[in-house]
């Protein structure tokens, strides 16, 4: 996990496109997401964190974000519905 307001511009678009990032989060929230959610893109950057894969996200206790990535966020509640009734 790397937080947005340690890289540089520079350094994100680099890492963004050679692949070792893939989804963003949200630190506050515990939210993961794609990187082109209108929703992440509102965020603050001292919010922002980075994962390079979605078991990264996952193994850092973070969810799927609601609006980006519907199917997965329904089966993640579901799932936490039954842990939690």
């Amino acid at each position: 996990m790397k937080q947005h307001i340690e890289l540089s511009p520079n350094a994100l678009r680099s890492q963004i496109r050679s692949g070792k990032i893939k989804f963003g989060g949200n630190r506050k929230l515990k939210i993961y997401g794609l990187l082109h959610c209108s929703s992440g893109k509102r965020m603050k950057q001292e919010n922002r964190v980075f994962f390079k894969s979605e078991k990264e996200a996952l193994e850092n206790n973070y969810r799927p974000c609601g609006h980006c990535m519907r199917e997965k966020y329904k089966q993640w509640k579901i799932k936490e519905n039954c842990l939690h009734p």
